[in-house]
């Protein structure tokens, strides 16, 4: 390996690497063991943007449209499957029956209004109003439309419509007070079928409260278990269950709903909602392809994402953004209005963009954005008119244009509740919620079981899944560089060190590369060894002066077999003090809700998993080609080596793990290194495991229960040989059955 290893990265400059130096984000540190030599120069940090504060739901996110459409199409199912893993519906929970209780109907002059409640899981309602045209034959188009945060959601009454109506914002004192309910009235009046849906916590939906789904601002220790755990604890994160999650989940049956009536034409579906309800609506777009025309207002924009836990999830916008979640619905017709909000700017930032997309797909005139900046955050009269018009256009309603709403009489809460001594509310709080995700994750766990009697299927679905929860496969060839190269020569071997960076991300890692010369000579065999110490970890602890190998990397060097280590994130020199990370850093927000760190950046431990692949994809696309590329994770690395090896499929040869009983499931902080959101969904780090099958694995740490499914895939693929299982766990052990492999 005496090539140079390529060219080196431009740095981002001594500013963002000073501030690095003294930044701890907020992270609580604990010793180092000892000091070690260097790759980069002492007192100096990687030049990696990791080491820049977090994003939150208030930065830039804005949206690059692809440059063709085979892009759009690999990059649009990449991204459905993020989304659908950030929700908890990747697997989709199981569609049980819905149960609908349809009641109370109210006669209106032109139109009706009903009561519903269904359920979207197993004893999880859905509640709200259904409106009706009277007298209108045949199918007919239908509609959802979920709320934002109005107070008391359905029930809502604006008592300050006077003034609504002096700015033009209202024309009538019952819309004004109720604009939730004059858009399901006019929407209605104009033929359609409407279902007026609750948020979790308002109006009838209250088996979730209001402080848990919307509120929530503390960690409760009393629901942070690993049995029954309740929402936005470490175990719901990791295993993707959220309040936004239940919310898309009941937009999903709401759907389903709504197409099962016999009024409904299936063909003509939409959906539309402001704010929150704007959120509810793209995100159903994204995911749903029955909605066939969608209109989010005030919602779509390169800004502010949602300040809400409701329509937050660990994973959902890392890399992307609201307006990419948007441009998912092309090139079917999408509607928005914006205002003198986190909107403003959408006609010079976001709707640019999304025109382009449009136009790439060959529907320029199928996306519109109207901007009412005159107006603040709404879904007032003059919003609900544009909405109106692209309706009756995309749905092919035929009315004459404009569409003027009308008056109405609004309905009051208790006309409107769908509870009553024939109906009484279903049981709430605490236990219901700890039995609701229970069903949800004994669901998901039921289907990968299923799934596992196929290697394909469960590849496709948990290994889709996995990586979605890294958020990165392979970097592709060349796209990981070495810059800062230096050699040294030893009397038997060769020590390669730098910094090996991916440049289009920003992100850098020192490493370094033992090579065996002498006679005997490299066989073609390479091994990534992971350490928690980094680097230092497979390094001879008594010499602090230059890299020299320990004993068992030695060991591996004097059979001809090269060995690469590396610091990944906040290891080694990624430390200013020396001094080992104990709490990730985490965004402003005081609201001890993951989703507000971690919904905008990967965590620590996905980051750590992700500099594995780089050190893979190095590897791999090296001049010198190795033969082999062999993975060893001991002494608290063996689920970053699982993960990795799972992601990385058939290009790690062989690998040595110590799991050591490690669960992502069982970490019991949200900043704790090893949180990982989603970590657990796909049956954890046996899952990760299974996913490795049927290549050469040494397998130390686990339980025989909890591989028997992994031995049984490794039966049936006809190489039980193939899987070694140790009684005791030491890096002896491991390298002795790396040394027993026969050379390529």
């Amino acid at each position: 390996m005496k090539t140079p290893m390529l060219s080196s990265i431009q740095r981002l400059g001594n500013t963002v690497r000073s501030i690095a130096a003294t930044l701890t984000l907020g992270a609580a540190l604990i010793p180092s063991i000892w000091a070690a030599p260097r790759v980069l120069p002492e007192a100096t940090l990687p030049n990696d943007r990791r080491l820049q504060a977090p994003k939150d739901l208030d930065g830039y996110f804005p949206f690059t449209p692809p440059a063709s459409v085979s892009e759009w199409n690999e990059r649009a199912e990449q991204l459905r499957v993020q989304i659908l893993v950030s929700q908890g519906l990747w697997p989709m929970p199981t569609r049980t029956a819905l149960n609908p209780v349809i009641h109370g109907r109210i006669e209106q002059s032109d139109y009706t209004v009903e009561k519903v409640f269904f359920e979207s899981m197993p004893g999880f309602f859905v509640t709200g109003n259904l409106y009706r045209p009277k007298n209108r034959p045949g199918r007919l188009p239908g509609i959802l439309c979920p709320h934002g945060h109005w107070s008391d959601g359905r029930f809502t009454d604006n008592r300050n419509i006077k003034q609504e109506i002096v700015t033009g914002a209202e024309r009538f004192e019952d819309s004004g007070r109720s604009v939730l309910q004059a858009r399901c009235v006019q929407l209605a009046r104009m033929g359609c079928v409407v279902f007026h849906y609750d948020m979790l916590g308002y109006a009838d939906s209250q088996q979730i409260s209001m402080g848990i789904a919307h509120s929530f601002g503390k960690q409760r220790p009393e629901m942070n278990s690993q049995k029954d755990w309740g929402l936005y604890s470490p175990q719901a994160e990791s295993h993707c269950q959220s309040v936004m999650g239940l919310q898309t989940w009941n937009s999903i049956r709401s759907l389903d709903f709504l197409i099962s009536l016999d009024d409904v034409d299936p063909a003509r579906i939409a959906a539309t909602g402001a704010s929150g309800g704007g959120t509810q609506t793209f995100m159903l777009g994204a995911v749903d392809p029955r909605l066939a025309v969608a209109f989010p207002a005030v919602m779509v924009s390169t800004a502010m994402q949602g300040g809400c836990t409701c329509e937050n999830a660990s994973g959902l916008r890392v890399d992307t953004g609201n307006i990419e979640f948007a441009a998912l619905f092309a090139p079917k017709p999408l509607g928005m209005t914006g205002a003198d909000d986190w909107t403003r700017e959408m006609m010079t930032r976001g709707f640019p963009e999304l025109k382009r997309h449009w136009t790439l797909l060959g529907k320029p005139d199928l996306v519109m954005h109207k901007s009412l900046n005159h107006f603040g955050h709404n879904y007032n009269y003059p919003s609900r008119a544009v909405m109106y018009s692209w309706l009756n256009k995309h749905l092919k309603l035929g009315l004459e244009e404009p569409v003027v709403e009308q008056d109405y009489p609004r309905l009051k809460p208790e006309q409107l509740t769908v509870w009553s001594k024939e109906h009484p509310k279903p049981e709430g709080g605490v236990e219901f919620e700890k039995k609701l995700l229970r069903w949800w994750h004994e669901d998901a766990r039921e289907q990968l079981q299923a799934a596992q009697t196929s290697p394909e299927r469960f590849h496709s679905l948990a290994g889709k899944g996995l990586q979605a929860v890294i958020g990165r496969s392979l970097p592709a060839p060349g796209a990981v560089k070495v810059t800062q190269p230096k050699e040294e020569v030893d009397d038997n071997f060769l020590v390669f060190t730098g910094m090996l960076s991916e440049e289009s991300r920003n992100e850098e890692i020192p490493h370094v590369f033992f090579f065996p010369k002498g006679s005997k000579g490299w066989k073609g065999r390479l091994v990534i060894w992971l350490h928690p110490d980094g680097k230092s970890g497979i390094c001879d602890p008594s010499n602090t002066s230059a890299f020299r190998p320990n004993a068992q990397t030695k060991r591996l060097l004097d059979a001809g077999i090269a060995v690469a280590t590396a610091d990944l994130l906040y290891q080694g020199e990624f430390l200013s003090d020396g001094r080992k990370l104990e709490s990730t850093p985490k965004v402003k927000n005081p609201r001890e809700a993951a989703a507000y760190t971690f919904g905008y950046n990967a965590s620590v431990c996905a980051q750590r998993i992700r500099d594995v692949l780089k050190l893979i994809s190095f590897t791999k696309h090296h001049p010198m080609s190795p033969k082999t590329i062999e993975l060893v994770g001991l002494d608290g690395a063996g689920h970053w080596a699982a993960a990795a090896r799972a992601v990385s499929g058939a290009v790690v040869t062989r690998a040595a793990i110590d799991t050591q009983g490690f669960r992502f499931g069982h970490v019991s902080r949200i900043h704790d290194p090893n949180f990982l959101p989603g970590g657990a969904r796909f049956n954890d780090v046996p899952g990760m495991l299974m996913l490795g099958a049927p290549g050469p694995l040494w397998l130390s740490g686990e339980s025989p229960s909890d591989i028997a499914a992994l031995q049984a895939a490794y039966v049936k693929e006809g190489l039980p040989e193939q899987l070694t299982v140790a009684s005791a766990a030491s890096a002896e052990a491991a390298v002795d059955w790396l040394l027993a492999a026969a050379n390529p």
